[in-house]
């Protein structure tokens, strides 16, 4: 065993046995018993508390494929190598479960549960480290897959288990903030948007004055409906795309901006301010056929996958979010496989908007609001740069964990 900074290497083979999941036909699936599905693992560092889909399983196969507290299930199988060897620790026992078969379930063995704390692995098997790790052993070929040779071999440095009750406990805190923030803003989004409709989709403060016909149904007099240029500027021009084997040479403290979310952090920018972001292609619209959008703010580096913009004259920022979060783009969406919103068809977009008055009085309402959203927005990046910080510094060495933890002090 090497170590480094008092961190011992372990191969997973010396710290788990490695299960196999449930293969069925779809018609078993939507009744039965609690299954963990591919979902629950990609998109959580900890197993949600309740279980949301079910699987018609037997008594042998919940005892084999049952999940209990300290488990990892690991995903094995996926269309990229990105998504491959995600994770996702159970925190609890989930009776009668069963998991999906693209993932593996891990088991600490027996011997090894005196140095293991579930909690610190949740945020080790996501972090940079170890995604590095799974990229080693991934194999491509119709399918990023890894088979069961692959992860025993995978290796983790670890600290005493009371240094890794530690570490997960101040991971654990960042997490909680930061996912309450994004609770918090939803709050807030939702309450502008409500707003937003009441004035301008069901004119409410509006119905004693006269109504005319436009060509997006009938609208105050006075009103007008006006394109996307006339509302908006596009600043397509001045994104950049960087490769991922760029961007290794280049990390750094900016984010870098995909189509719908912070791909990476690298040490300059092209922007510096607040814009929107509207998804170019990939996933480019939403569950309500709305655009994909990001409101951001502060220095940062967009790729060519999402057009730029911010409110044109007389329009704000808040206001043309809102207008974008209530447009059904359906029409405007090209490809079949690859879907795309080009930068004609965007621009083909038409609004209804009232004199400048009434968008000033809007604007008085919604912008505390959107104040408290981009706070929050702010914190969640320094946040999330030092929850991605505090594994690497710790193994080197560089900072040790007392200090980490008058960080957290501060700024919790």
């Amino acid at each position: 065993m090497i170590m480094i900074n008092e961190w011992k290497k372990y191969s997973f083979e010396e710290l788990f046995t490695i299960s196999s999941g449930l293969s069925k036909s779809r018609d078993q699936f939507g009744f039965g018993s609690p299954f963990v599905t591919f979902k629950d693992v990609f998109y959580n560092y900890f197993l949600p508390e309740e279980l949301g889909d079910l699987a018609n399983t037997n008594v042998k196969e919940q005892k084999k494929g049952q999940i209990l507290k300290g488990d990892i299930v690991l995903t094995r199988t996926s269309e990229t190598a990105h998504e491959l060897g995600m994770s996702s620790v159970a925190l609890k026992d989930y009776p009668k479960s069963s998991f999906n078969g693209f993932c593996k379930r891990l088991r600490i063995k027996p011997d090894k549960k005196y140095i293991y704390d579930p909690t610190f692995f949740g945020f080790y098997l996501r972090s940079k480290l170890f995604r590095n790790e799974i990229s080693k052993y991934a194999s491509i070929t119709t399918r990023a897959s890894l088979n069961i040779d692959a992860i025993n071999r995978l290796e983790v440095f670890l600290p005493e288990r009371k240094e890794q009750e530690q570490i997960g406990i101040i991971l654990k805190l960042l997490n909680e903030k930061i996912e309450l923030n994004i609770q918090m803003n939803e709050t807030l989004e939702e309450m502008a948007m409500a707003l937003y409709k009441q004035w301008f989709v069901d004119f409410g403060p509006f119905q004693d004055e006269k109504f005319v016909d436009s060509e997006l149904g009938m609208i105050p007099e006075g009103w007008e409906v006006k394109g996307m240029n006339d509302i908006s500027i596009n600043h397509n021009k001045l994104r950049k795309p960087i490769s991922t084997r760029e961007r290794t040479k280049i990390k750094g403290e900016y984010p870098y901006y995909g189509a719908t979310k912070i791909l990476d952090y690298i040490n300059d920018y092209k922007f510096e301010g607040e814009y929107i972001l509207l998804a170019e292609d990939g996933t480019v619209k939403t569950k309500n056929d709305t655009p994909y959008l990001q409101y951001i703010n502060g220095q940062f580096w967009v790729s060519n996958h999402a057009h730029v913009l911010s409110g044109g004259k007389h329009y704000s920022n808040d206001f043309l979010y809102l207008s974008l979060s209530n447009k059904n783009i359906i029409p405007i969406i090209t490809g079949a496989v690859q879907l795309k919103i080009n930068k004609g068809n965007l621009e083909s977009l038409n609004f209804i908007t009232p004199d400048n008055s009434i968008l000033l009085k809007f604007q008085d309402l919604v912008r505390p609001m959107f104040k408290k959203i981009k706070s929050n927005n702010k914190e969640n990046l320094t946040l999330v740069l030092l929850r991605k910080s505090i594994l690497p510094n710790l193994i080197s060495g560089k900072v040790r964990l007392k200090e980490f933890q008058k960080t957290i002090e501060q700024v919790l």
